[in-house]
């Protein structure tokens, strides 16, 4: 069985031209054809406006808002897209004092006949909130629990050689990095993908259709995994 996953920053449905267009955010969701989508940057209303999150799943996918930052009449923060059944949901706060809330979604996932553990962040701006926040997803997902286990989204780190890359490296294994933004011109890979048992990983690329390179400033991150040799144990 394949499985189909992928990280979106999608700006606030904010594009590279400032035009504020969900539509174009969820052309792009149902290019990539993903079983699984983290995303962040999702403004989800409470004031009875267009809520981002509901319009983006459509009748598609199971939303899973993890909003970070709660407003009288919106909610701003990372989200889930799930198409394969959501068993346990777990939100996590990732947050350093005088910096901007941060937070982590953590799901457990059916895919036929096994468990796969999905864990997505968004982590801050600055050297040492990342540290921090990347310590503490460390201590959530060790040890191994799932026989599949995920960690995705916008970790904001551009130096491929930071410590705190290789400590995902070696929790899971080393994986491609493609550059996602800015998404015209990428040259930073600020969106990551870790996979464990890495050999499931058969395919990790930035998706660059003309509606990615325009709806947001990043490019989504669009990964295959092969789960035969899972159901196979």
């Amino acid at each position: 069985m394949a499985v189909i996953i992928a990280t979106y920053n999608i700006h606030r449905c904010y594009g590279n031209d400032g035009c504020f267009s969900p539509e174009r955010i969820r052309r792009v969701l149902r290019e990539l054809d993903a079983d699984i989508i983290a995303l962040q940057e999702v403004e989800t209303r409470q004031d009875g406006g267009l809520d981002l999150l509901e319009f983006l799943a459509e009748d598609v996918y199971q939303p899973i808002a993890g909003p970070t930052m709660l407003k009288q009449n919106a909610h701003y923060g990372n989200a889930l897209l799930s198409r394969l059944p959501v068993e346990q949901i777990f939100k996590h706060d990732l947050s350093v004092p005088g910096r901007e809330p941060r937070g982590a979604i953590d799901v457990r996932i059916r895919a036929k006949n096994t468990t796969a553990r999905l864990v997505t962040a968004h982590f801050g701006l600055s050297v040492r909130e990342r540290r921090i926040q990347a310590q503490r997803v460390l201590e959530l997902i060790e040890p191994q629990i799932e026989p599949v286990e995920i960690l995705l989204g916008d970790l904001n780190e551009w130096f491929l050689r930071r410590q705190l890359l290789r400590w995902f490296h070696r929790a899971f294994v080393e994986t491609p990095s493609p550059a996602t933004f800015p998404a015209r011109f990428p040259l930073l890979a600020l969106d990551r993908l870790w996979v464990r048992p890495g050999s499931v990983l058969r395919q990790l690329q930035c998706y660059r259709s003309p509606m990615a390179q325009v709806a947001s400033d990043h490019l989504p991150l669009r990964a295959e995994l092969d789960l035969s040799e899972i159901y196979a144990e």
